[in-house]
């Protein structure tokens, strides 16, 4: 609309201007056409008197022509033979003056050069003019066609010369007159196309409007949003390819949720939030955090015997439904699986708390007894595990090189926590947690813990350390 409007100001604009440029044109002519006829009939009509001298019959016909015409500012008659001399003026203040102060001296010389041509120029006035006395005529810097001719006798000699200064207050009043009707025609062409260019950006605004709507909620998230323009012009084509790209986007952005999801299933969640703050997209090798967690191991007892009398395919079977078992009590109780060892789980719990990694400890004796009743209505061998829980300082992070990176934790936590793991088989124990596990306990009350080892040294640290025996329950909920 704005553009429109520029346009059309613009077009009008050079209309009028144009139009007062030629109306002021035209009316200048028609007013020097006028006074050089006026010019040449007076210049005529006074040759005898001026041949005679009758310079008093000339003074009385300057003064009625300028009382009867109040756009005549100075009437001049000039005598050759007095060395053009004014011998007839009006205002009278000029008469017997050679070079009169009433107009730039360059305009007077120019006019006692006129032999025979009637010479036109436009000047202004140098002085306030009076006439009748007292009464202006004319204001300094007021601007007028001064029109000169030639007076010659019969003879065909000049001289006199006569000179008439005209008012262009009139031809400036009918150029402001045409202009001001120039300007009410713009007018009323601006306001119609105003109205017009509101129409049409209106028409144009509204579908583009439902579109930037459109784009909105296509960029906070609502992908199944479609863009409702019915319009058989560029704007429904755009229309159109504004939904087929809507489409594309939902396709993409589902391919690439499911992409997330499956890569969460190999990499945690929680476990993305440490080494993929920025996005996966921007994963690195050697991204590291330090974290104090809980870790918890997991072991099959007796697996490599048992795997011994079965096929990799029932191998392969049976670890999948037991880690499936295992994988829902973690997952259910606040934990995620970090890594599968062959048949040992490492879990890890990120909770300033502990509980949540004894409860999953239960919830996997538990399953493991669902489990195993199973597997004995199938005619199956039962199983035992062993768990392990330490808590620590480790560093989650990325390690590996560009074409293959896996995430991973490091630390003597991590080792001690598989080292306990393996002492439940000196023990006899299903599951022993760490000293450092029991003072992180929100809740120590509830596990009814039992000291097994005040100071035991595990294998590959220096420093020994407590264990107590979580009791095995039949039955719980989690």
């Amino acid at each position: 609309m704005t553009a429109t409007t520029l346009l059309i100001v613009v077009i009008i604009g050079s209309v009028v201007w144009l139009w007062a440029k030629n109306e002021s044109h035209l009316y200048r002519q028609q007013k020097r056409r006028e006074a050089q006829s006026l010019v040449v009939a007076l210049a005529n009509a006074w040759t005898n008197e001026l041949t005679d001298q009758n310079w008093s019959q000339i003074r009385l016909g300057l003064t009625l022509l300028m009382e009867r015409n109040s756009d005549f500012m100075y009437m001049l008659v000039s005598d050759v033979r007095a060395s053009n001399q004014i011998v007839a003026a009006s205002p009278i203040d000029f008469q017997e003056q050679y070079v009169p102060d009433i107009v730039p001296p360059g305009i007077t010389e120019g006019a006692n050069r006129t032999l025979y041509n009637t010479t036109v120029v436009e000047t202004f006035i140098l002085r306030d003019l009076e006439f009748p006395k007292g009464k202006i005529r004319a204001r300094r810097g007021e601007r007028v066609i001064e029109v000169s001719t030639a007076i010659r006798n019969s003879a065909g000699e000049k001289i006199g010369t006569f000179r008439i200064g005209i008012s262009l207050v009139a031809v400036n009043d009918a150029v402001s007159n045409a202009i001001r009707k120039a300007l009410l025609v713009g007018a009323f062409g601006l306001g119609v196309g105003l109205a017009g260019a509101y129409v049409l950006a209106h028409q144009l605004s509204n579908p583009i409007r439902r579109l930037q709507v459109s784009a909105s909620k296509i960029a906070a998230g609502d992908l199944q949003h479609r863009a409702e323009v019915d319009l058989a012009d560029e704007i429904g084509d755009l229309a159109i390819a504004f939904n087929e790209m809507s489409a594309a986007l939902q396709d993409s952005f589902s391919r690439l949720q499911k992409t997330i999801e499956s890569f969460e299933r190999f990499v945690p969640e929680k476990f993305l939030s440490v080494i993929a703050s920025d996005g996966i997209e921007n994963i690195q090798v050697g991204v590291a955090s330090t974290r104090v967690i809980t870790i918890l191991f997991a072991d099959i007892r007796g697996y490599t015997s048992m795997s011994e009398h079965l096929t990799p395919l029932e191998v392969f079977s049976f670890l999948n439904d037991y880690l499936a078992s295992m994988g829902l009590a973690i997952s259910e109780t606040g934990g995620f699986i970090d890594k599968y060892i062959g048949d040992a789980i490492m879990a890890l719990f990120d909770d300033e708390a502990t509980d949540g990694a004894l409860h999953a400890a239960r919830a996997m004796r538990f399953m493991l007894q669902v489990f195993n009743e199973e597997r004995s209505r199938q005619g199956l061998p039962t199983i035992d595990i062993g768990i392990g829980i330490h808590r620590g300082e480790v560093v989650m992070g990325t390690v590996g090189f560009s074409s293959r990176i896996e995430s991973t934790v490091v630390g003597d936590a991590v080792n001690v926590a598989s080292r306990v793991e393996g002492l439940t088989r000196k023990y006899s124990c299903s599951t022993l947690v760490t000293e450092p596990v029991v003072a992180a306990l929100r809740h120590p009350e509830a596990f009814n813990l039992r000291l097994v080892d005040q100071s035991v040294k595990v294998r590959g640290k220096d420093e020994p350390v407590a264990i107590y025996e979580l009791p095995v329950f039949n039955e719980f909920e989690f």
